[in-house]
């Protein structure tokens, strides 16, 4: 079953990223980089895969916060908020979209839900599909946070050449790092 598993998750993550469009990826980065601060949230698991994305982002040198922390400020019209959700309807994530987009910020939106209300609102939406599966190999929505948390990664490894960032650069900013 192991095997089975990490073999279906693997595979079906790849199908999914393969179908992403990379004009929609260097929209991203642009939104990212000229953004004044980068908000991210999920709830969830969707909310640590969204936590790995915030702690890169800070990483390569950009001001990102995790909303719901003690020390997230108030969202402006000059940033950007990155949204992570399965399904699209989960209720704090639309909360959060609601008031980012009463506030004039930009939402990226990332769920495997093209009509959801999260991608209806969202100035610009990343579909990552999810397939109906074999129970068991991936339960609940393991396809969706295990390819959100690739994407989103293989979209830091590309903000790191827009913005000239080595991993050296990123290890310097790295919480650990002395």
């Amino acid at each position: 079953m192991f095997k089975d598993a990490y073999r279906y998750i693997l595979k079906n993550s790849e199908m999914a990223l393969d179908k992403i469009e990379y004009s929609k990826v260097s929209a991203a980065t642009d939104i990212i980089k000229n953004a004044k601060q980068i908000f991210v949230y999920g709830s969830g698991r969707s909310g640590l895969v969204g936590k790995f994305f915030a702690m890169r982002l800070v990483q390569l040198g950009l001001v990102a916060y995790f909303v719901g922390e003690t020390i997230t400020p108030v969202v402006n019209p000059e940033d950007v908020v990155v949204l992570i959700s399965n399904t699209g309807k989960t209720k704090s994530t639309l909360l959060v979209e609601s008031i980012a987009k009463k506030i004039g910020a930009k939402i990226i939106a990332i769920t495997s839900h093209v009509k959801s209300p999260l991608a209806k609102h969202a100035d610009l939406v990343f579909i990552i599909e999810n397939p109906n599966g074999r129970k068991g190999l991936a339960p609940l929505g393991t396809l969706f946070e295990i390819s959100a948390v690739i994407f989103l990664d293989s979209l830091i490894s590309e903000l790191m050449g827009v913005l000239n960032q080595s991993e050296e650069d990123m290890r310097r900013r790295h919480a650990i790092w002395v």
